[in-house]
Protein backbone atom coordinates (compact mmCIF):
# COMPACT_ATOMS: atom_id res chain seq x y z
CA UNK A 1 0.00 0.00 0.00
CA UNK A 2 1.64 2.81 -1.16
CA UNK A 3 2.17 5.86 1.57
CA UNK A 4 1.02 9.16 1.77
CA UNK A 5 3.82 11.77 1.67
CA UNK A 6 3.81 15.19 0.11
CA UNK A 7 5.36 15.42 -3.03
CA UNK A 8 9.05 17.23 -3.34
CA UNK A 9 8.68 20.79 -3.96
CA UNK A 10 5.50 21.18 -2.57
CA UNK A 11 4.45 23.94 0.07
CA UNK A 12 1.39 25.35 1.74
CA UNK A 13 -0.31 28.06 0.19
CA UNK A 14 -1.67 31.04 1.94
CA UNK A 15 -4.30 32.34 0.59
CA UNK A 16 -5.19 36.49 0.85
CA UNK A 17 -7.70 38.96 -0.95
CA UNK A 18 -5.53 40.54 -3.59
CA UNK A 19 -7.40 44.02 -3.49
CA UNK A 20 -6.69 43.77 0.63
CA UNK A 21 -3.61 45.86 0.82
CA UNK A 22 -3.89 48.35 -1.15
CA UNK A 23 -7.73 49.08 0.66
CA UNK A 24 -5.69 48.72 3.77
CA UNK A 25 -2.99 51.51 2.23
CA UNK A 26 -5.52 53.83 1.13
CA UNK A 27 -7.35 53.58 4.87
CA UNK A 28 -4.24 54.58 6.54
CA UNK A 29 -3.28 57.47 4.35
CA UNK A 30 -6.73 58.81 5.16
CA UNK A 31 -5.93 58.44 8.94
CA UNK A 32 -2.41 60.14 8.62
CA UNK A 33 -4.20 63.13 6.69
CA UNK A 34 -6.84 63.50 9.42
CA UNK A 35 -4.45 63.08 12.42
CA UNK A 36 -2.06 65.41 10.94
CA UNK A 37 -4.97 68.02 10.23
CA UNK A 38 -5.94 67.53 13.69
CA UNK A 39 -2.76 68.14 14.82
CA UNK A 40 -2.32 71.37 12.67
CA UNK A 41 -5.92 73.16 13.70
CA UNK A 42 -4.95 72.25 17.27
CA UNK A 43 -1.58 73.96 16.78
CA UNK A 44 -2.93 77.05 15.25
CA UNK A 45 -6.17 77.36 18.13
CA UNK A 46 -3.08 77.05 20.22
CA UNK A 47 -1.14 79.76 19.08
CA UNK A 48 -4.07 81.96 18.51
CA UNK A 49 -4.88 81.91 22.29
CA UNK A 50 -1.77 82.18 22.94
CA UNK A 51 -1.15 85.65 20.78
CA UNK A 52 -4.51 86.39 22.92
CA UNK A 53 -3.46 86.19 25.71
CA UNK A 54 -0.21 88.08 25.44
CA UNK A 55 -2.32 90.93 23.78
CA UNK A 56 -4.01 91.35 26.82
CA UNK A 57 -1.30 90.66 29.63
CA UNK A 58 -0.15 93.84 27.28
CA UNK A 59 -3.51 95.98 27.72
CA UNK A 60 -3.54 95.13 31.15
CA UNK A 61 0.01 96.71 31.82
CA UNK A 62 -0.21 99.69 29.74
CA UNK A 63 -3.54 100.37 31.25
CA UNK A 64 -3.50 98.66 34.74
CA UNK A 65 -7.27 99.13 35.66
CA UNK A 66 -8.27 99.72 39.24
CA UNK A 67 -11.38 99.90 40.72
CA UNK A 68 -13.07 103.39 41.64
CA UNK A 69 -12.46 104.44 45.73
CA UNK A 70 -15.08 105.54 47.83
CA UNK A 71 -14.57 107.44 51.08
CA UNK A 72 -17.64 109.18 53.19
CA UNK A 73 -17.06 112.76 54.14
CA UNK A 74 -19.87 113.78 55.68
CA UNK A 75 -23.31 112.61 57.03
CA UNK A 76 -26.39 113.71 58.73
CA UNK A 77 -29.89 112.65 60.15
CA UNK A 78 -31.10 115.38 62.22
CA UNK A 79 -34.30 113.33 63.14
CA UNK A 80 -32.68 110.53 64.02
CA UNK A 81 -32.93 110.59 67.92
CA UNK A 82 -37.18 111.97 68.04
CA UNK A 83 -39.43 109.34 68.66
CA UNK A 84 -40.53 108.89 65.08
CA UNK A 85 -37.22 108.23 64.12
CA UNK A 86 -35.99 109.38 60.62
CA UNK A 87 -39.58 109.19 59.07
CA UNK A 88 -39.89 112.04 56.58
CA UNK A 89 -36.68 113.81 58.10
CA UNK A 90 -33.95 114.39 55.44
CA UNK A 91 -30.82 112.61 55.43
CA UNK A 92 -27.78 114.76 53.67
CA UNK A 93 -24.06 112.97 53.00
CA UNK A 94 -21.02 113.96 51.06
CA UNK A 95 -18.86 110.82 49.46
CA UNK A 96 -15.79 111.09 47.37
CA UNK A 97 -15.78 109.05 44.23
CA UNK A 98 -12.22 108.59 42.79
CA UNK A 99 -10.79 107.16 39.25
CA UNK A 100 -7.11 105.89 40.38
CA UNK A 101 -6.65 105.10 36.15
CA UNK A 102 -4.65 107.10 34.12
CA UNK A 103 -6.01 106.01 31.03
CA UNK A 104 -9.96 104.94 31.78
CA UNK A 105 -12.80 106.64 31.84
CA UNK A 106 -16.08 105.53 33.68
CA UNK A 107 -19.22 106.10 32.54
CA UNK A 108 -22.00 106.22 35.66
CA UNK A 109 -25.39 105.23 35.10
CA UNK A 110 -28.15 107.00 37.55
CA UNK A 111 -27.13 106.58 40.95
CA UNK A 112 -29.19 105.46 44.02
CA UNK A 113 -28.24 105.68 47.60
CA UNK A 114 -30.09 103.67 50.37
CA UNK A 115 -29.40 104.52 54.34
CA UNK A 116 -30.07 101.36 56.68
CA UNK A 117 -30.39 100.75 60.35
CA UNK A 118 -30.31 96.84 61.34
CA UNK A 119 -30.84 95.99 57.80
CA UNK A 120 -34.17 98.05 57.61
CA UNK A 121 -34.56 100.70 55.38
CA UNK A 122 -34.65 104.14 56.90
CA UNK A 123 -34.15 106.27 54.28
CA UNK A 124 -33.71 106.23 50.36
CA UNK A 125 -34.09 107.91 46.77
CA UNK A 126 -31.79 109.17 43.94
CA UNK A 127 -28.54 110.70 44.42
CA UNK A 128 -27.28 111.24 41.13
CA UNK A 129 -27.88 111.96 37.13
CA UNK A 130 -25.98 109.66 34.69
CA UNK A 131 -22.36 111.09 34.23
CA UNK A 132 -19.03 110.44 32.69
CA UNK A 133 -15.55 110.51 35.38
CA UNK A 134 -12.24 111.16 33.27
CA UNK A 135 -9.19 109.30 34.58
CA UNK A 136 -7.60 110.39 37.64
CA UNK A 137 -10.62 112.46 38.48
CA UNK A 138 -12.15 112.65 42.17
CA UNK A 139 -16.25 113.59 42.19
CA UNK A 140 -18.04 114.92 45.15
CA UNK A 141 -21.12 112.89 45.45
CA UNK A 142 -23.94 115.08 47.09
CA UNK A 143 -27.02 112.93 48.55
CA UNK A 144 -30.17 114.47 50.09
CA UNK A 145 -32.32 111.50 51.04
CA UNK A 146 -35.75 111.12 52.78
CA UNK A 147 -36.17 109.63 55.71
CA UNK A 148 -38.41 105.95 55.69
CA UNK A 149 -40.66 105.41 58.35
CA UNK A 150 -40.45 102.88 61.11
CA UNK A 151 -42.84 101.06 62.93
CA UNK A 152 -44.43 104.08 65.02
CA UNK A 153 -43.62 102.99 68.77
CA UNK A 154 -41.89 99.68 67.67
CA UNK A 155 -38.71 98.10 69.06
CA UNK A 156 -37.11 99.02 65.94
CA UNK A 157 -37.44 103.02 66.30
CA UNK A 158 -37.33 103.28 70.22
CA UNK A 159 -33.81 101.20 69.38
CA UNK A 160 -32.46 103.54 67.03
CA UNK A 161 -33.99 106.82 69.45
CA UNK A 162 -32.79 105.26 72.15
CA UNK A 163 -29.10 104.76 70.83
CA UNK A 164 -29.10 108.27 68.77
CA UNK A 165 -29.95 109.48 72.49
CA UNK A 166 -27.27 107.82 74.03
CA UNK A 167 -24.76 109.33 71.69
CA UNK A 168 -23.85 107.14 69.53
CA UNK A 169 -25.98 104.94 66.46
CA UNK A 170 -25.02 103.07 63.82
CA UNK A 171 -26.08 103.02 60.54
CA UNK A 172 -25.27 101.45 57.11
CA UNK A 173 -25.31 104.17 53.69
CA UNK A 174 -25.25 102.04 50.72
CA UNK A 175 -24.84 103.72 46.81
CA UNK A 176 -25.89 101.82 43.75
CA UNK A 177 -25.17 102.34 40.53
CA UNK A 178 -24.28 100.56 36.96
CA UNK A 179 -21.13 101.37 35.47
CA UNK A 180 -18.53 100.70 32.64
CA UNK A 181 -15.48 101.31 31.70
CA UNK A 182 -13.66 103.78 28.70
CA UNK A 183 -10.89 102.82 27.09
CA UNK A 184 -10.48 105.49 24.06
CA UNK A 185 -13.33 104.35 21.88
CA UNK A 186 -14.18 101.11 23.21
CA UNK A 187 -16.68 100.39 26.40
CA UNK A 188 -16.49 97.39 28.52
CA UNK A 189 -19.85 95.89 29.48
CA UNK A 190 -21.70 96.76 32.26
CA UNK A 191 -20.96 96.25 35.91
CA UNK A 192 -23.36 96.31 38.94
CA UNK A 193 -21.68 98.67 41.56
CA UNK A 194 -22.36 98.35 45.02
CA UNK A 195 -20.91 100.76 47.51
CA UNK A 196 -21.28 99.79 51.44
CA UNK A 197 -20.15 102.79 53.92
CA UNK A 198 -21.04 102.01 57.87
CA UNK A 199 -21.18 104.63 59.98
CA UNK A 200 -21.59 106.21 63.50
CA UNK A 201 -23.94 109.31 64.34
CA UNK A 202 -24.30 111.29 67.34
CA UNK A 203 -27.38 112.83 69.49
CA UNK A 204 -27.82 115.49 67.03
CA UNK A 205 -27.66 112.91 64.09
CA UNK A 206 -24.10 114.29 62.75
CA UNK A 207 -21.24 111.88 61.97
CA UNK A 208 -19.08 110.91 64.63
CA UNK A 209 -15.00 111.49 63.90
CA UNK A 210 -14.44 108.02 63.91
CA UNK A 211 -16.30 107.28 60.31
CA UNK A 212 -15.20 110.67 58.47
CA UNK A 213 -13.59 110.06 55.59
CA UNK A 214 -13.41 105.94 56.10
CA UNK A 215 -12.82 104.15 53.17
CA UNK A 216 -16.05 102.14 51.71
CA UNK A 217 -16.14 98.80 50.22
CA UNK A 218 -17.13 98.42 46.84
CA UNK A 219 -18.67 95.29 44.98
CA UNK A 220 -19.04 94.51 40.90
Amino acid sequence: MPSLHSSPGLTTQTWSNPHRRPRLSAHRIRESLTSRFARCLCSILLSLVLVAGIIVFILWLSLRPHRPRFHLVAFAAPGVATPAGLSGSPISFNVTDRNPNAKIGIYYDAMFGTVYYRDRVVGSGPVMFPFFQPPKNTTLITGQLSGAAIEAGGTLSSQLSAEAAAGRAELRLELNSTIRFKVKTWDTHHHHLHVECDLVVGSDGSILPESKNIKCPIYF
